[in-house]
C-alpha cells in the first residue's frame, strides 16, 4: 500500500459492501479522514456528533472492515478533527490489491515509442509470466516518464488474471518508514510475514533505501527469500543500479542479475500520441496544430504533457472557449518552467503561496501545523511538483527537510481537490502564473 490513505480507501470499500447502503456510508463514513496508523492503532478524525452513533450502530462494521483489509484487529481511536494531527505518519504493513487512482494505468493506456518500447515489452512479458526469465525486473529513468505506470500495469494485469495474487506495492520511502516503525514497535516478524510471503513485490523508487543499513538488510533477505521461491520482484529507480550511491554491493549485484530496462524522454511523435491519448481519455479532441505546438514545447516530462491537456479541457468546459494555440500557450505557461532556474522558481512559488494565503514564508517552510499553515504548505508543495521535475526528497529540502511522506501526502491530498474544485484550481493556476511573471 502506498500510504495510510490507500489503506483507508480499502477499508471504506469494505464498509460500503458490508453496510450495503450508499446513503448510510455517505452520511456517516465518507467525511471521515484517517489521521495516523502506527501498525497497531488507527486514529480517525470524527466529529463528536457522529462519534457516538458510529460506535454504537456501526462499530462492528468498522472493526470488521479494518480486520479484512489489514488481516488483524487494530485499535480504532476517534478524535476531534480540530485537534487531529496535521502530519500523517505513514506505515505500510498490509497486503496491497489496488492502489487508489492507478486502476487506469494499464498496458493498453501506455503510449509506446522508441524511448520506452523495450521497458514496455519487458514489463508485459513479466506480467504474463511472473517469476520467469526477467526476475528481478529493474526499470529506470527520469521522473515523469512512465516507470510507475508500467509497474501499476504489471500489477493490474496480474490481478485481472489472478485476483487472489498477493501483491505488495510500495515506494522506497514507505519501505524505509515501515522498517523504522517495525523496529520501534518490535513488530518485525509481522513485516517479514507480509513481504517474504507475497507473490509479487513491486518497489517503486528503490534508490531511497540506499544508505539505510537496516532497511537494506531487510530488503536483501526479502529479495533472497522471494527469488528462492520463484516469486517476482520489480523495482524502479531514477538511475541504473551502478549509479545509486550508498547502495550495498550485494544488493546492487542482485539487481543487476535480472533484466535492466531504461526509459528516456519521448520523441516528438510519441509526445503527440501521448497528448492525443490523454485528450481521448477525457472525451475531447485537440486540433493537430495545437497538439504539435504542445509536443514541441514540452519535451521531457509526460506529466506536464498530460497536465497541459487537462488544463485545456478545463478551460473548454469552464469558459466554453475554442481550442487554440493561445490556449495551449496559457496551459503550458502554468506548467513548464520557461527557462527559470529551478531554485528561483521554487522560491517564487513559495513566496506567491505565502502572499495568497497570508502565511509567512518562514511558517510555510517550518514544521508549524496549524490548519491555515498546513493547507498553504500543501498548496505550495503541489505547485512545486506541477512546475518542476524535482523529486519529493528535493522538495522536502525547501520545507525544513521534513519527512518525504509529508510531501507525498500533500501532493496526494491536493491533486484531487484541484481537479474537482474550480475555485481552488484557479487559485493554484494564479500562484503558478504569478510566480513565473514576477
Amino acid at each position: 500500500m502506498e500510504s495510510i490513505n490507500e489503506m483507508w480507501n480499502l477499508v471504506c470499500d469494505e464498509l460500503r459492501r458490508s453496510l450495503n447502503s450508499d446513503v448510510i456510508y455517505n452520511i456517516w463514513f465518507a467525511p471521515i479522514e484517517i489521521v495516523s496508523f502506527d501498525g497497531e492503532k488507527i486514529e480517525l478524525a470524527v466529529s463528536e456528533f457522529k462519534r457516538t452513533t458510529i460506535e454504537k450502530q456501526f462499530g462492528q462494521n468498522l472493526r470488521d472492515a479494518v480486520k479484512t483489509v489489514l488481516g488483524f484487529d487494530a485499535e480504532i481511536v476517534m478524535v476531534d478533527p480540530e485537534v487531529a494531527t496535521a502530519t500523517i505518519h505513514t506505515t505500510n504493513t498490509a497486503p496491497d490489491k489496488t492502489v487508489s487512482g492507478t486502476e487506469s494505468n494499464t498496458f493498453d493506456s501506455f503510449v509506446v515509442g522508441p524511448s520506452n518500447r523495450f521497458a514496455y515489452q519487458a514489463a508485459k512479458a513479466t506480467a504474463e509470466k511472473p517469476g520467469g526469465d526477467f526476475n528481478p525486473l529493474y526499470i529506470y529513468g527520469s521522473s515523469g516518464l512512465g516507470k510507475t505506470h508500467l509497474m501499476c500495469a504489471i500489477r493490474n494485469y496480474i490481478l485481472e488474471k489472478t485476483p487472489d495474487a498477493n501483491i505488495m506495492f510500495t515506494r522506497g520511502e514507505d519501505f524505509v518508514n515501515m522498517i523504522v516503525e517495525g523496529i520501534r514497535t518490535k513488530n518485525m516478524n509481522y513485516i517479514h510475514d507480509r513481504y517474504r510471503n507475497c507473490d509479487i513485490l513491486l518497489l517503486d523508487d528503490i534508490q531511497f533505501i540506499a544508505g539505510k543499513q537496516q532497511t537494506q538488510e531487510e530488503f536483501f533477505h526479502t529479495f533472497n527469500a522471494l527469488t528462492a521461491d520463484g516469486k517476482q520482484i520489480v523495482v524502479t529507480s531514477d538511475v541504473a543500479p551502478k549509479e545509486i550511491s550508498n547502495l550495498e554491493e550485494r544488493i546492487r549485484t542482485r539487481l543487476e542479475s535480472g533484466l535492466i530496462a531504461d526509459i528516456s524522454a519521448p520523441d516528438f511523435e510519441t509526445r503527440m500520441a501521448i497528448i492525443q491519448r490523454k485528450a481521448a481519455s477525457l472525451g475531447f479532441d485537440i486540433p493537430q496544430d495545437v497538439v504539435e505546438y504542445i509536443a514541441e514545447k514540452v519535451k521531457t516530462n509526460i506529466r506536464q504533457l498530460e497536465g497541459a491537456v487537462k488544463k485545456i479541457h478545463a478551460l473548454v468546459n469552464l469558459e466554453g472557449t475554442s481550442i487554440s494555440i493561445a490556449m495551449a500557450q496559457s496551459a503550458i505557461k502554468d506548467l513548464a518552467s520557461e527557462g527559470l532556474p529551478v531554485d528561483e522558481l521554487v522560491k517564487k512559488l513559495i513566496a506567491e503561496t505565502s502572499r495568497t494565503y497570508s502565511v509567512p514564508v518562514e511558517d510555510l517552510c517550518s514544521k508549524k501545523k496549524d490548519a491555515k499553515t498546513a493547507k498553504a504548505r500543501q498548496i505550495a508543495i503541489y505547485c512545486i511538483r506541477e512546475c518542476t521535475e524535482l523529486t519529493q526528497q528535493d522538495i522536502s529540502e525547501y520545507f525544513g527537510g521534513r519527512d518525504r511522506t509529508a510531501i507525498h501526502y500533500a501532493i496526494e491530498k491536493t491533486a484531487p481537490l484541484v481537479e474537482k474544485d474550480s475555485a481552488l484550481r484557479k487559485v493554484v493556476e494564479n500562484i503558478m502564473k504569478n510566480a513565473r511573471e514576477q
